[in-house]
């Protein structure tokens, strides 16, 4: 489990990411950090659904938490639907 600092680094990179994805109907939920630097979050509203939100997940989150807080090795969605399927990221 991430320590309490790089977990309030995420939660504060998350929430200045979040308008972004609220802009366009959608939304995140933060689940937690594995013992492998994985931050788990399941996307909600339009994100939810959207056959885009893999590509938002890797290109859009994951990008930005890795920026904000090096440590994270991947951002992962619990809650994930099989859109990703074929796609190497």
């Amino acid at each position: 489990m991430a320590d309490a600092k790089i977990e309030a680094t995420v939660k504060e990179a998350l929430e200045m990411f979040r308008p972004q994805l609220q802009a366009d109907g959608g939304d995140m939920e933060y689940v937690g950090i594995d013992d492998e630097m994985k931050v788990h979050l399941n996307l909600t509203g339009a994100c939810g659904s959207c056959p885009m939100a893999l590509m938002t997940l890797k290109m859009g989150i994951e990008r930005y938490l890795k920026d904000a807080c090096p440590e994270i090795k991947e951002v992962v969605q619990d809650n994930a639907v099989n859109y990703g399927e074929g796609f190497d990221f």
